[in-house]
């Protein structure tokens, strides 16, 4: 099926890492150009180059942080700059670490908030208004299977994940009339294949030791035996799922909540 993204501008936050770089390999794979704001430029600039190598669209790095509205700002408007137009927005940030909710700092739950809610009312807010005047815009925003059931030792984050969720439904009945559509993809547990590739120094999968955790046999059994298709999400799944949703393929879908996620939110 062709989707219909080749020269398409998308800007994808936290597009160098885990699943964010699954999704800036597959839209730029369609022929999308991809801005990937992430605040680690290392990582940024090797999936940029990487990209480049499949002959598809044109992606680079705009190092900026998304949780501070004037570096939001600043990467629209290179955006803009450099490709005259916004037609896709990802909203893909996200941060935890697992603590119970009485035991977390007052600052972990002001850096969830940020990181995961105040980032996508930013990114909307710089891009909507150029997506209405253009009369078209496909914003796509990674929540989590967590904002749909809550989740243990995660009581803020699903929180915040809950929050996208209802915050793309209220614009999508604001914004439609203008031919821009708003949906969300609930991933369950997703890990790079290759972490090293895949995974920056300050991916959360990195940082927080996730992934090497997740790799113990004895923790990937347990985890597995939540999830129906007993096995693991990749950011390759992820990434098809929020192409196909950016695409004309999906034009007649708003307001609208996907697991992506081997069966887990079915419990």
């Amino acid at each position: 099926m062709d989707l219909g993204l080749k020269g398409k501008t998308a800007i994808v936050t936290g597009g160098a890492s885990n699943i964010g770089f699954g999704i800036t390999l597959t839209l730029a794979r369609e022929g999308a150009n991809v801005v990937i704001a992430d605040i680690d430029e290392v990582q940024g600039e090797k999936v940029a180059a990487r990209a480049n190598k499949l002959g598809g669209g044109k992606v680079i790095q705009a190092t900026c942080d998304a949780t501070k509205w004037e570096q939001i700002q600043a990467v629209v408007k290179r955006t803009l700059d450099e490709f005259k137009g916004v037609d896709i927005l990802v909203n893909n940030l996200g941060w935890t670490r697992d603590i119970l909710f009485v035991e977390k700092e007052l600052e972990e739950f002001k850096k969830e908030i940020d990181i995961n809610l105040w980032s996508a009312i930013y990114c909307n807010k710089a891009v909507l208004p150029h997506m209405i005047e253009q009369k078209y815009g496909r914003i796509v925003s990674i929540s989590s299977d967590s904002g749909l059931t809550g989740e243990y030792r995660e009581a803020v984050y699903a929180a915040c994940k809950a929050g996208i969720i209802g915050l793309s439904r209220g614009i999508a009945r604001e914004v439609g009339k203008h031919g821009v559509t708003l949906n969300v993809v609930c991933p369950g547990v997703t890990m790079p294949e290759n972490p090293v590739e895949e995974a920056g120094e300050k991916s959360m999968h990195v940082v927080g030791g996730a992934y090497q955790f997740m790799q113990k046999p004895e923790i990937k059994a347990k985890i597995l035996k939540l999830y129906p298709m007993r096995k693991l999400g990749t950011p390759w799944d992820l990434a098809n799922a929020v192409a196909f949703l950016a695409s004309d393929c999906a034009g007649h879908i708003t307001g609208q909540t996907f697991s992506v996620d081997g069966g887990y939110a079915m419990y």
